[in-house]
């Protein structure tokens, strides 16, 4: 029986983990959700040590927490650790999402593509399928996107990495899903897409993945899923080339909104969120 008096009850636990997780924007996005669809939750950064990710998600969960985000170095880790896996998590090869079902089994999950799928088509308008997408880079951040892009029908997937066998690779694991492909950047020249997504980290460091420059076209979208208070150089070099070009923000808050969505059971609104992460990122630089 629930108690007459809101005090009584304490708000559910959630967290992100990761290494760095100073500059991680999880708690504010998630108080925000919270406060919206009026849900009684604290959500905390805790920063792990390498080496100690089993041992702190089990503390947070044998100390009643509820569900966790993962982040960099960890994915991989979350991945290992579950007892479940969803088809995403399981095909993704890594978890961003966690809870503990009722049987003490810790299950995992994979958001960041869903995310990426949700804030092009909801957020920009974007529509995947038949189109011709070149996807850049082959890690886990390319991996994580793939099952979620190709359910959606897209014309052409191209997967281009600066080691073409990992790009092979991967379009192998992936071909029973779609027309999926992969090659290294000496192979797309004269070649045009309709949609060009940054996978890789080079935005992080201010490079640019070795891209020839008449792969954006007027009509191409290029999205890098890292992002900056200012234009990541990705989105910088492609803006005067192509129709749009947006950074992943939205990615984040989506990928979190389908977090919160598996732990609560209610859905968010994320273009007030994404709105105002944005002015915070704006008026912190």
């Amino acid at each position: 029986m629930s108690s007459l008096f809101d005090f009584d009850h304490h708000p559910d636990q959630y967290a992100v983990i990761g290494n760095p997780i100073s500059h991680s924007k999880s708690p504010k996005i998630h108080s925000l959700f919270a406060k919206q669809t009026k849900q009684k939750i604290e959500y905390q950064a805790i920063q792990v040590d390498p080496g100690g990710f089993e041992q702190a998600v089990g503390n947070f969960f044998a100390n009643g927490g509820c569900g966790l985000n993962i982040t960099v170095p960890f994915k991989r880790d979350a991945w290992n650790i579950a007892d479940l896996r969803s088809k995403r998590a399981e095909l993704a090869g890594a978890a961003n999402t966690l809870l503990m079902n009722t049987d003490g089994e810790i299950c995992a999950e994979n958001t960041d593509g869903i995310g990426l799928v949700n804030d092009l088509s909801n957020n920009h308008h974007i529509t995947i399928k038949n189109k011709r997408i070149l996807l850049l880079g082959a890690g886990g951040a390319a991996r994580g996107v793939l099952q979620p892009l190709l359910y959606h029908h897209p014309h052409q997937l191209l997967i281009v990495n600066r080691t073409a066998d990992k790009a092979v690779e991967l379009a192998d694991i992936f071909s029973s899903f779609g027309p999926i492909e992969g090659c290294g950047y000496d192979a797309i020249d004269q070649q045009d897409f309709d949609i060009i997504i940054n996978a890789t980290s080079a935005s992080l460091k201010g490079d640019l993945p070795p891209l020839p420059e008449n792969v954006v076209g007027p009509k191409s979208i290029c999205y890098d899923m890292m992002y900056s208070a200012d234009d990541t150089s990705f989105v910088a070099w492609s803006k005067n080339k192509a129709q749009l070009s947006v950074d992943g923000l939205g990615m984040l808050v989506e990928q979190a909104a389908e977090s919160f969505f598996i732990w609560r059971g209610v859905r968010p609104d994320t273009q007030s969120v994404i709105a105002e992460i944005r002015r915070e990122l704006r008026s912190a630089s």
